[in-house]
């Protein structure tokens, strides 16, 4: 593949059968946008959505738009779309909260359901909400238990009769590297176990069968893959067979039987809704539900397919064209254990991928040392990724990313 020059990619692109949907995303002329696993774009559709809403819903209709636009069923509507591509059925998913809220609602209903058993148990590479979300809930309960870490690829021999729960990102948020879902969880129910998936970096990049893999609980973001918005809300799966003996830690009234009864005693509703606590947040769940219509519509095969080809294509390149400064490769080689993003390392990767953002080559920086490249098929051009290695190999050459400017750290990097 390293014979391969820009000229090719551009007959790629005329034949992706993906390549249509990229209209519609607000794109910016010029940017080569390396970064749809942290924050997805802005559908073309979601301005006119929220616009709707505000103008119409809210300033029209007022109240009245819970019964009349459908505001209080928008949790389970969204989670009927996010269960299409996720592998899980349509009544498994609702629409709430932000991952941590939810990992901590279904972590804590996870140790409830498993009194004798108290270690959690998770990856050292595993996103540190996760981990800081554990240590609070193991802080409050204050019953022993213990969050117990091992390397990502030690986790099958740490399973054993003292584990509560398994609680893994599937996708891991540096290397892209993906645990094996269906060899996890089976590991974890022999040992009696019950498992706990983090799709944060899954959802929309490729496809995930919970139910084939006999998932108990999932939670993840609606802002990356997704293209919910920034700070969308976050959806979580209870497996059918769990959901009405769960106990929610956070028992609001919207998880009520009968909110608008207003008992001063909690019940429970049937099945996922339990699992719901405040009112739902219908402006940013309105923009999620427009984002969830584009990718929906795309096919999550295709887009796997058209995954694959980017990650090998990107990495074949910059290992080609940038051979010569310093670049490792981080993410694993083999695309069946990849996600779709790669990651190299490097000793000046902070700058470096400043300089690429200035040039509007947009990915992110991960510390200590990785430069972070997301990639989004339905809205990614093959010869977007010529473009941005060719950028990364000119900054390189000329040095341009060895300006003071670059180097000066920013809050969000």
């Amino acid at each position: 593949m390293s014979a391969i020059t820009r000229e090719d990619l551009l007959e790629w692109d005329q034949s992706d059968p993906l390549g249509p949907m990229r209209a519609q995303f607000h794109i910016p002329a010029n940017t080569v946008y390396l970064d749809g696993n942290s924050l997805g774009p802005m559908p073309r559709t979601t301005a006119g959505r929220v616009s709707q809403v505000l103008e119409e819903e809210w300033g029209e209709d007022l109240i009245r738009s819970w019964n009349k636009h459908g505001w209080m069923e928008l949790p389970q509507r969204c989670g009927r779309k996010i269960a299409g591509l996720i592998g899980a059925a349509a009544n498994e998913v609702v629409v709430a909260d932000s991952t941590s809220v939810n990992l901590f609602k279904l972590l804590a209903a996870a140790l409830r359901l498993q009194t004798e058993r108290k270690v959690i148990l998770s990856d050292s590479g595993n996103f540190p909400t996760d981990l800081y979300v554990a240590q609070g809930l193991i802080d409050l309960l204050d019953k022993g238990h213990e969050l117990k870490l091992v390397a990502p690829d030690e986790i099958l021999g740490a399973i054993d009769d003292q584990v509560a729960v398994v609680m893994l990102t599937q996708t891991d948020y540096r290397s892209g590297r993906i645990h094996k879902m269906n060899e996890v969880t089976a590991k974890a129910h022999s040992a009696g176990a019950l498992m706990l998936w983090d799709l944060a970096h899954s959802a929309g990049a490729f496809p995930v069968d919970l139910r084939g893999a006999g998932a108990d609980f999932a939670v993840g973001c609606g802002y990356k893959y997704l293209n919910g918005g920034p700070g969308a809300p976050a959806f979580l799966f209870v497996a059918e067979r769990l959901q009405d003996q769960v106990r929610p830690p956070l028992s609001g009234w919207m998880g009520h039987e009968a909110p608008f009864l207003f008992d001063q005693d909690y019940r429970p509703a049937d099945g996922i809704s339990r699992n719901l606590c405040g009112t739902p947040a219908v402006l940013s769940m309105s923009a999620l539900d427009a984002g969830l219509d584009v990718i929906g519509n795309a096919g999550m095969s295709a887009i796997r397919e058209k995954s694959v080809r980017m990650t090998s294509l990107f990495i074949d390149l910059v290992e080609t064209h940038c051979a010569d400064f310093g670049f490792e490769l981080f993410s694993p080689r083999d695309p069946e254990t990849r996600g779709s993003q790669v990651s190299f390392s490097h000793t000046q990767g902070y700058p470096i991928m400043a300089a690429l953002i200035d040039q509007d080559v947009i990915g992110d920086f991960r510390a200590p040392d990785i430069l972070r490249f997301g990639f989004t098929p339905l809205y990614l051009r093959y010869a977007d990724i010529w473009d941005a290695v060719e950028t990364l190999r000119d900054i390189m050459t000329s040095g341009s990313w060895d300006q003071p400017k670059f180097h000066k750290r920013l809050a969000v990097t």
